[in-house]
């Protein structure tokens, strides 16, 4: 695999994706305003759009802050009285004048993510809002935890550039007869300092599944272009 570019997974701090395409023979970064919970040897902790010049990276999974893309989210856009007018009269919401502003914002991040100079490209937010699909465009797929026979509810929504969609390794009823049900985790969360950041990590069934998946993917993809390059025989045997 020396052939192969690094993997950057941008706008993580958990190291959950990172190092799962480590644990499949990847050299992959994670790159993050905040420090990292992993190896600070394999974190960049900055603006990751410092850090997307071309032909440094072979593949980008990114997860860009989404809570102002979010559906669950669209209700503090517009004042409470508006909902029946349309979307141009509407007023912002008192509470929150800048949200259309903070949208905007994310959603330019969201873009210069998607068109950096890179071969194969993951994006991954939450279930969008109707706006939000204007400006970022349709996803590709959403996947939940269940999907990858972890027993939890948190969809991942993914746009996708040169890359397959995931495939499901599981069912729901396979999980729940293993695990005895299935929770939302997110909507349990107590209240706190921390509940934001908690309820935006990702879950490592998906990651393991995205390194398994995608990993393969790139790996094939490059060997049919660069006879010098090999997939390794045991990569689709870790799961």
């Amino acid at each position: 695999m020396a052939e192969l570019l690094p993997i950057l997974v941008a706008c993580e701090y958990s190291d959950t994706v990172a190092s799962a395409f480590r644990a499949f023979g990847f050299d992959a970064y994670s790159c993050d305003l905040r420090p990292t919970e992993g190896d600070p040897r394999w974190h960049i902790q900055d603006d990751v759009r410092k850090h997307l010049q071309a032909g440094r990276w072979q593949a980008m999974v990114a997860h860009p802050y989404c809570t102002f893309n979010t559906l669950a989210g669209i209700r503090w856009m517009y004042h409470p009285d508006d909902t029946a007018l349309p979307q141009p009269d509407r007023r912002r919401h008192p509470n929150y004048p800048n949200r259309m502003r903070d949208f905007l914002e994310g959603a330019l991040l969201f873009s210069d993510l998607m068109a950096a100079p890179v071969e194969f490209i993951a994006a991954e937010n939450s279930k969008p809002h109707g706006l939000a699909m204007s400006v970022l465009g349709r996803p590709t797929q959403t996947v939940q935890p269940y999907d990858f026979g972890s027993p939890f509810t948190k969809g991942a929504t993914l746009w996708l550039k040169n890359l397959p969609a995931l495939v499901a390794s599981h069912t729901k009823a396979q999980v729940i007869e293993q695990h005895g049900k299935i929770e939302a985790r997110c909507h349990l969360m107590p209240p706190g300092p921390d509940r934001e950041k908690e309820r935006s990590r990702f879950d490592p069934a998906i990651a393991a599944a995205m390194a398994q998946q995608w990993g393969g993917h790139i790996l094939e993809t490059k060997a049919a272009g660069r006879t010098q390059v090999t997939v390794p025989a045991d990569l689709f045997a870790a799961a």
